[in-house]
């Protein structure tokens, strides 16, 4: 895999988890995204994109919620 087809499936993967978030929550995406950018989320699900991109969506948000709550709880 090149280089370029690596970073596509990582954004495919990005994608995705903002795409389930904004349902599950309700809200738009780019209020979702902007949220992920904030608190760092963006870069750890593209730096483990390798790992998480193999678990199951419901795992997958629950990593998600995980690390928000652990954000939050650094304020």
């Amino acid at each position: 895999m090149s280089d370029l087809e690596y970073q596509n499936e990582q954004v495919y993967f990005l994608t995705f988890c903002i795409e389930q978030y904004k349902h599950i929550k309700n809200i738009d995406g780019l209020t979702v995204k902007q949220m992920f950018d904030k608190i760092g989320l963006t870069d750890y699900l593209t730096k483990n994109y390798e790992v998480l991109y193999t678990q199951s969506k419901q795992w997958i948000l629950d990593d998600i919620e995980a690390f928000i709550k652990a954000r939050e709880k650094e304020k």
